[in-house]
């Protein structure tokens, strides 16, 4: 925490955090919540963004206690971050297989997957136009209830520098970029959504040689062919932010150049409940079983019984309660905060939106 105050107070315009882990190992899940919980102490007013790498809930994992790691690790995420973008190890395998064409993708390869993903999401921060030049208000358009805050993140086109087949991709264009971008084989979270499931926000950033007329005959096209589903108490828009592609990544700084034009979509979807639904029912199955639980039980907050697991078990049944409200047209009148869902609503307009 030190290194972190050093830091704030040598910053001009401290805007906030951003922290990538993950949520199965007992580092990332436990020494991740240790952070967030002092950081959102020691600075209230500051935003904390996480990249929370999730495991592959639908395969066994190497760590047999990531059941109750990440369920902890979950609550913290829901109470002390403002946004989570969400990763999981199953669909970063399944990207690296299909896109850069690897079978046994290794750590270097979906890492590369998660860099990428973490460079274009901070674009228009490094890159600023006239809008979303901040973090406040990147959040702000994809989050408009607070408890609402995980994110999932599509890119398309991957390539890669130390696969031969990877290195090449079919010439873009903007329609093709926003059209994949919505094609669940291009999500880098493994959810399962519902008749129901639908778009709360989305946010794309087009990097590359875009037209802002391609863009809104793009959104037009996505509209008519209703390629994405809206919730019914908001308003059914896409923002799109236009940026230049970073100058690192082409020549010499690299071995190719990089596609004419490239995507990364940043949604807030009801359907990663399901994600968080897998998670508890294999808690409740080793919790049934009590599996496990006496090397918990040396540690500080277990010592006098489980009730840390019972806490983290409800306030994640909240939380798929909460998108599964969040479906339905009448939950802005469930009892939410109607002016700080509105306001955020009003952030999502702005910008060109497929309206």
């Amino acid at each position: 925490m030190e290194m972190l105050d050093r830091e704030a107070d040598g910053s001009d315009s401290l805007e906030g955090f951003m922290l990538l882990h993950s949520i199965a190992g007992g580092t990332g899940s436990g020494l991740g919540s240790f952070l967030l919980e002092r950081m959102n102490d020691r600075f209230p007013k500051k935003l904390i963004q996480t990249y929370s790498v999730f495991p592959d809930t639908t395969n066994a994992g190497d760590v047999v206690v990531q059941p109750y790691n990440s369920l902890l690790a979950l609550r913290r995420l829901t109470q002390n971050a403002d946004s989570v973008v969400v990763l999981d190890n199953g669909a970063l395998a399944r990207i690296a297989a299909d896109t850069l064409h690897v079978q046994e993708p290794s750590f270097q390869q979906t890492n590369q997957l998660v860099s990428t993903v973490m460079s274009a999401s901070t674009t228009t921060l490094r890159y600023p136009g006239y809008m979303h030049n901040d973090l406040v208000g990147i959040v702000a358009s994809l989050i408009p209830t607070p408890r609402c805050h995980f994110l999932q993140t599509s890119y398309t086109p991957f390539t890669g520098d130390n696969v031969d087949a990877a290195k090449t991709v079919r010439k873009t264009t903007v329609l093709d970029v926003m059209r994949r971008l919505l094609q669940p084989k291009n999500q880098m979270v493994s959810t399962k959504p519902g008749k129901n499931s639908c778009y709360i926000s989305i946010l794309n950033i087009i990097m590359g040689e875009a037209d802002p007329t391609d863009v809104h005959k793009s959104l037009l096209r996505i509209r008519e062919r209703q390629l994405a589903s809206f919730i019914p108490w908001g308003p059914a828009s896409i923002q799109v932010a236009l940026t230049r592609t970073s100058p690192y990544l082409s020549p010499p700084y690299t071995t190719r150049p990089p596609p004419r034009v490239s995507g990364l979509m940043l949604a807030n979807h009801t359907g990663i409940s399901t994600l968080f639904k897998r998670i508890m029912l294999q808690y409740d199955r080793l919790r049934k079983r009590n599996a496990f639980l006496e090397q918990y039980k040396r540690e500080e907050p277990f010592r006098d019984g489980l009730g840390e697991f019972d806490e983290a078990r409800e306030v994640v049944a909240d939380l798929i309660a909460e998108y599964e409200e969040a479906e339905s047209k009448d939950y802005l009148n469930g009892g939410q905060d109607e002016g700080a869902a509105d306001g955020g609503a009003d952030a999502r307009t702005d910008g060109v939106t497929g309206r």
